[in-house]
């Protein structure tokens, strides 16, 4: 039996106290959320992708929403209190919060950056995003997730018109 791995994610939710559980799969690349949760059983609306942002100001913005969701950028930059922001290019993941794209957690990156989950997050008891590697998701209490972030619960996804 080999030893479980922690990642930075679960290393941060173990030094506050914060329960979790952690559900690994097999995979050996980038796989989108949807997938993932087929994979692992989990709901999709309880499903969670971690994107990040750059504002004008070049600060960094971490936006949780749902797998199945796109955030929406001029919304995601009002509740950031920014101009605009964009999406960070997909080689830039690893450098800025030390996370492979699909293995992107919003716990545990190289620095606390401000943090918006999506409020549809706060229907629930449990939410699943990423454990800080491919192949790895948690399963968390959405609110202990937005208190050890210190994450603010906001409308950021694209509503159909």
């Amino acid at each position: 039996m080999s030893k479980e791995v922690k990642t930075n994610a679960m290393r941060m939710l173990d030094k506050h106290h914060i329960r979790y559980d952690m559900i690994q799969y097999e995979c050996d690349e980038f796989i989108d959320g949807l997938h993932t949760a087929e994979k692992t059983g989990a709901p999709v609306e309880q499903s969670f992708k971690t994107l990040v942002a750059q504002g004008k100001s070049k600060q960094y913005y971490v936006f949780v929403v749902p797998i199945a969701e796109e955030v929406q950028l001029k919304q995601a930059a009002k509740v950031a209190g920014e101009k605009s922001v964009e999406l960070i290019p997909v080689k830039e993941i690893t450098k800025i919060t030390g996370y492979v794209r699909g293995g992107c957690s919003p716990l545990g990156m190289k620095k606390l950056f401000p943090t918006f989950i999506h409020n549809s997050a706060e229907n629930f008891d449990k939410i699943y995003v990423s454990g800080g590697r491919i192949g790895t998701t948690i399963c968390l209490d959405p609110k202990e997730l937005a208190e050890v972030t210190r994450a603010q619960f906001a409308d950021i996804i694209v509503h159909e018109a």
